[in-house]
């Protein structure tokens, strides 16, 4: 190297650290801002592949019409009695279908290394996770809002008016975020996509149809009764028939808030221990 470009370098370098000697340092990012971040992180890629959103548009209409039509004339005797019934239930059915892809989106990105970058950053640790969940609430909220429309349309008329509806979803996304942390624990002790939304799908069918969401459990036997009672779906389910009916809240209401906290703390937990070293 020549004199000549050893001074340019020698001064090029005592620019930069002027300049950084003069500079005030950006005071850093808070658990706030950064989950935010990866939160619109997560819509950009739905803007990026707006196929994701085919989940929460077609299976709602879908599964609305094919349950009422199908069962609303031998169950209730019209598809206008059984609407009222099911409508809250297919809701709720809706949302926690898809809460598994949060987990198979989050072994995705591990698989191609992303989160290998998120965790050397100076950032408060959990914030990509939360974000990632954050982001999934406007998916589920985009569900919550084509099945309603529907629900109206074959002639739904909630007792609770707006508000009753509006809290009705609130408690919904709430259970579906608590629940959203149970996938992202498997995905970071299961090895592929594919195996976390197996295993997702083992544990939200019997959650979703031993439940109340489609009939009412005293016609059945008394061993599924069981279960269905301290099935945390059902306790959701009548918790939000009760908010979108007008009705007063029961117990339900509280043990939904107690499952949705008790899944927060055990495997929120579960999950940040894993995500310090998930490969």
């Amino acid at each position: 190297m020549t004199l000549q470009a050893t001074a340019r370098e020698e001064a090029r370098t005592s620019a930069i650290l002027t300049a950084l000697a003069d500079g005030e340092r950006p005071n850093p990012p808070g658990p706030l801002s950064t989950s935010l971040a990866f939160g619109w992180r997560a819509l950009l890629k739905i803007k990026h592949v707006p196929e994701q959103l085919f989940d929460v548009t077609v299976f709602p209409i879908m599964f609305t019409l094919l349950f009422t039509f199908l069962f609303g004339g031998a169950l209730a005797g019209s598809t206008v009695d059984y609407i009222q019934f099911l409508l809250p239930g297919i809701l709720v059915q809706g949302v926690i279908m898809i809460t598994m892809y949060t987990g198979t989106t989050l072994r995705t990105d591990i698989e191609k290394g992303v989160f290998d970058r998120f965790r050397s950053l100076p950032i408060w640790r959990p914030s990509a996770l939360v974000g990632m969940l954050l982001g999934d609430a406007v998916r589920f909220t985009i569900s919550s809002i084509v099945t309603i429309t529907l629900g109206l349309i074959l002639g739904w008329r909630p007792e609770g008016g707006v508000a009753g509806v509006a809290l009705g979803v609130l408690l919904i996304l709430l259970f579906a975020f608590s629940l959203g942390w149970v996938w992202t624990f498997l995905s970071l002790i299961l090895r592929t996509s594919g195996s976390v939304m197996g295993v997702s799908m083992i544990v939200i069918t019997p959650l979703t149809f031993g439940s109340n969401i489609f009939v009412d459990p005293s016609t059945m036997p008394g061993w599924l009764q069981a279960f269905v009672e301290v099935n945390p779906v059902t306790q959701l389910v009548t918790s939000v028939r009760e908010l979108m009916g007008g009705l007063p809240l029961g117990p339900s209401f509280m043990l939904t808030i107690a499952w949705s906290a008790g899944l927060i703390i055990v495997f929120g937990s579960l999950t940040m221990w894993r995500y310090r070293d998930a490969r």
